[in-house]
């Protein structure tokens, strides 16, 4: 456990700083997973509305430092290949 002053504190802010990223990542997740969701269903319109809604979410996420920011540029190109790939 911490000893000083500023180990303390700093403690403190690593506990509130996880429960923030925790919910950033979920959030990132989330959206992700409602693109493959509509890939797997097949449906081309909603796969792309979903991507559109889950790109800034994944960049957003990078700016944060949550993910990395070539992992979510690697994401983002990678679900919209396969978006570009279903036929309809």
């Amino acid at each position: 456990m911490a000893n000083t002053r500023s180990a303390k504190k700093a403690a403190r802010q690593a506990v509130r700083r996880t429960e923030v990223n925790k919910t950033r990542r979920s959030r990132v997740r989330s959206y992700v997973r409602k693109v493959e969701e509509a890939i797997a269903k097949g449906d081309r319109a909603a796969a792309s509305a979903a991507l559109k809604e889950a790109q800034p979410e994944l960049m957003r996420g990078a700016q944060k430092k949550v993910i990395h920011k070539n992992a979510a540029a690697r994401k983002v190109s990678r679900l919209s290949k396969r978006v570009k790939s279903m036929s309809g």
